[in-house]
């Protein structure tokens, strides 16, 4: 078993890999890859880069070259429900693109040409885990559609437009071109966002990320460590 996890930026990779026996570093197309075992599971991690492209050359990259069998993007995101506070967890059922939009030609918001799809499925088996994972450390979490697009979601009208939209619980900046990838490549995939913002916007992110991302890398030890366990 080998397990892809992929973050966006550094807060959210570093103490993932203090974690790690690391057997070696490689980068390939400008991200780092650390290589390396938690417990008995190999493990593969990076940071990305913000945004679609960054995180999509990184998921392809964990799935052609390191061969991994299921992938997690962990990180952090912005609240776009009431149920979700800083430092509660969003957990994907489904991802969407809520910036790709070729409606002028008929097509529904959020269509991923191509695909024919709005929105993409996690899996099932890996999202239970980690849905018990989070009950056991007692974390409030919500599980739906986290949407995702290349901008900073800050504003109350942009989040309720998000929201009403696609239903989306939590917007961030990953992790539907992530579920893009691994549907094409047909490699079961995960979401996990801890949530570093809410009314606040820029000013909560700023002060909360560094905390709101050590949450989802302590449960994703914990994930790790039961794969271990079943292995």
């Amino acid at each position: 078993m080998r397990i892809g996890v992929i973050g966006a930026m550094q807060i959210e990779v570093d103490n993932l890999k203090k974690s790690m026996q690391v057997e070696k570093t490689e980068e390939v197309s400008s991200v780092n890859f650390t290589i390396g075992k938690i417990g008995n599971v190999e493990v593969v991690a990076a940071v990305s880069g913000v945004g679609k492209v960054f995180a999509a050359i990184c998921a392809e990259t964990m799935i052609l070259k390191y061969n991994v069998d299921m992938l997690i993007n962990i990180g952090v995101a912005g609240s776009t429900t009431n149920k979700l506070k800083v430092f509660d967890v969003a957990v994907a059922q489904n991802v969407v693109q809520h910036d790709m939009d070729t409606s002028p030609l008929g097509d529904p918001v959020g269509l991923l040409s191509g695909i024919n799809k709005i929105y993409i499925p996690t899996d099932e088996n890996i999202r239970n885990v980690l849905i018990e994972t989070l009950k056991k450390k007692g974390l409030n979490y919500e599980v739906g559609t986290i949407a995702t697009g290349d901008q900073f979601i800050h504003t109350k009208e942009k989040k309720e437009w998000i929201c009403d939209n696609f239903d989306a619980i939590a917007a961030e900046m990953e992790g539907g071109s992530i579920g893009h990838v691994c549907y094409v490549n047909n490699v079961p995939f995960v979401i996990l966002r801890t949530i570093s913002d809410s009314e606040g916007g820029a000013m909560d992110y700023q002060t909360f990320a560094t905390k709101a991302a050590q949450v989802a890398i302590d449960v994703v030890i914990s994930f790790i460590g039961k794969v271990g366990a079943d292995c």
